[in-house]
């Protein structure tokens, strides 16, 4: 059989733990509600409504193309494209290209940004081979003008942060609906996990300081893992009706 993502990649190492996937969307959220295509998020009312339940589900989604075969991980990539092709055909407009991007953008940006926070640097080859893992999901999805390389990438990552976020009343709105999900504490957890992820560009944009709680917690965190005591950590972290989704994010690496 062959795999859309080899066994041995670092994809599969960065997307088979919980703490990394965790850190991947509370970087991409802070991200998406500066978009400046972030009203389409709003179009069907979902992400507003249940910003955690939109995380888990995007998440499976994600996962689905990393640790599926070629084929199964095409046919999730298709019916996301059909998803949102359903929603263009509701709204009688399409969502830009260069938002489809954005997210894409995302994705590699974080995957890298939280596995270098929680673990250590990658090479220069890992890097490029993050990037190769979701080119191949936006050529499957039909996009347009994605660079070749890793290297290439990254100055039309810096233009697309320059060019396409915007602080909006659908920023205040969303992050008042994390605030509303999470409760109090687990809101400011989040803004501190977003401090340390963001590009400079955002934390600019939303007005966040330098200085963070999670400087000192994350070498705590590290020395938790080893003594098994993280699921207390995430159980801080997140509601207690998502621990059973939040476990299901650990996979076996063999």
């Amino acid at each position: 059989m062959q795999f859309f993502v080899e066994n041995k990649s670092i994809v599969r190492k960065i997307w088979g733990k919980s703490d990394t996937v965790l850190f991947i969307f509370a970087g991409a959220s802070a991200e998406f509600a500066l978009n400046k295509a972030v009203d389409w998020l709003y179009f069907t009312g979902k992400l507003p409504s249940d910003p955690l339940g939109r995380l888990f589900s995007t998440v499976r989604y994600a996962r689905r193309i990393v640790f599926s075969s070629r084929d199964e991980a095409y046919g999730a990539i298709d019916v996301m494209r059909q998803i949102h092709s359903a929603v263009e055909q509701n709204r009688g407009a399409a969502i830009p290209d260069w938002a489809y991007r954005d997210v894409l953008f995302m994705l590699i940006h974080y995957s890298i940004a939280s596995y270098e926070l929680l673990e250590e640097k990658l090479s220069d080859e890992e890097k490029e081979e993050v990037y190769n893992v979701f080119y191949r999901v936006g050529a499957r999805m039909g996009l347009t003008a994605l660079p070749l390389t890793y290297v290439e990438w990254l100055p039309v990552r810096e233009a697309h942060l320059m060019e396409n976020l915007r602080k909006s009343d659908y920023t205040a709105d969303l992050f008042k609906q994390y605030k509303k999900h999470l409760g109090a504490l687990r809101y400011r957890m989040l803004i501190e996990s977003q401090k340390v992820m963001v590009p400079n560009r955002v934390k600019e944009l939303l007005h966040f300081n330098d200085f963070t709680l999670l400087t000192p917690l994350v070498p705590m965190y590290k020395i938790s893992r080893l003594m098994h005591l993280d699921w207390l950590v995430k159980s801080l972290l997140f509601p207690s009706e998502y621990k059973d989704q939040i476990n299901e994010l650990d996979i076996r690496q063999d």
